[in-house]
């Protein structure tokens, strides 16, 4: 899939990624025998995120500029 989606699409795509474990915190004991389905649906929504033009790293920040600390750089 390479097809970019629409802004609304997207922006829901960014709000839910915002409550997604990080791929750190997915573990076997946490999620049991799911635990790499859960890796694998984190790393489509990254995916689909790197085609639109958003870094994963940030989405944060663009959903809830408050409450995300300033660059240091």
């Amino acid at each position: 899939m390479s097809d970019k989606i629409n802004a609304d699409a997207l922006q829901a795509l960014k709000i839910a990624f915002t409550y997604m474990p990080k791929a750190i915190e997915v573990t076997q004991y946490e999620y049991g025998d799911r635990y790499q389905t859960v890796l694998d649906h984190i790393e489509t929504v990254r995916e689909i995120l790197l085609i639109n033009d958003v870094d994963p790293e940030e989405v944060h920040g663009d959903i809830y500029p408050d409450d995300t600390p300033n660059s240091s750089y």
